[in-house]
């Protein structure tokens, strides 16, 4: 499963590029990516900030944040269910 699109890190609305997976060394689903390129987040990270939530059409998840690549983007990660919605659920909506 992937999802590309807008999102929000706390107030902040972003573009996200993120993909996950199921592990089975712990039994639970692993997401991450990376967040376009955006000065509000990445003077969050280096301002010390790691943990927030990630908003995606109406779901919210916790999210950490790692480094700052060189383009300015910022990886992310996060443990759980993603926080984008499945392909019914993106269609349902579009149908709207």
């Amino acid at each position: 499963m992937s999802y590309h699109g807008p999102a929000r890190l706390g107030d902040t609305p972003v573009h996200v590029h993120l993909s996950g997976r199921w592990e089975p060394v712990d039994g639970r689903y692993h997401w991450g990516g990376r967040v376009e390129p955006e000065p509000a987040v990445a003077r969050l990270v280096r301002a010390g900030r790691r943990d927030l939530e990630v908003a995606i059409a109406g779901r919210t998840s916790p999210a950490r944040l790692a480094e700052v690549d060189p383009w300015g983007g910022v990886r992310i990660t996060g443990v759980g269910g993603p926080p984008w919605p499945d392909e019914a659920e993106r269609e349902h909506a579009d149908a709207r």
